[in-house]
């Protein structure tokens, strides 16, 4: 009986996702502004329909789970940690930080600084909880560079 990692696990109400939890196959941190360092990564296929995961909040992160919702031999996926929050630096719970530097604008910015370094002209913009209202946002600031909106 092999014992699956709890940040692998997808969720009992998520179950209903046919797609494994694949490895990134690129990740890294992104200078943003306001001093922050926002954690990405692409999963699925480096060829593949590219599209962007926004998580929701606050401060959950890109769980691995996000992954399974897209054919890794048909998509490209950017997940990334908004800036605050996960693997992205500073924490918003860290003491003296500046919360004005973690607002809508400056995540889509971090959106945009994103598509911007993995070269993508238009992505299919995946959010929910929180990030579906980020997602919106997005599509309204940046309507050229959306091609689907879930």
């Amino acid at each position: 009986m092999s014992v699956v990692p709890a940040e692998l696990r997808v969720p009992a109400y998520r179950a209903h996702v046919h797609y494994p939890v694949n490895d990134p196959f690129d990740q890294g941190v992104v200078e943003v502004s306001g001093g922050h360092q926002v954690y990405w990564e692409r999963v699925g296929n480096p060829s593949g329909k590219p599209a962007v995961v926004l998580h929701g909040g606050p401060g959950s992160g890109a769980q691995p789970w996000w992954r399974t919702y897209f054919d890794p031999a048909r998509y490209c996926v950017t997940l990334f940690d908004q800036r605050g929050c996960g693997r992205s630096r500073p924490l918003a719970s860290d003491p003296g930080i500046d919360l004005c530097t973690i607002t809508t604008q400056h995540l889509i910015d971090d959106i945009e600084t994103l598509r911007q370094l993995h070269g993508v002209e238009r992505w299919l913009v995946f959010g929910g909880s929180w990030g579906s209202t980020l997602a919106l946002a997005y599509a309204i600031e940046h309507p050229a560079r959306v091609s689907e909106l879930v």
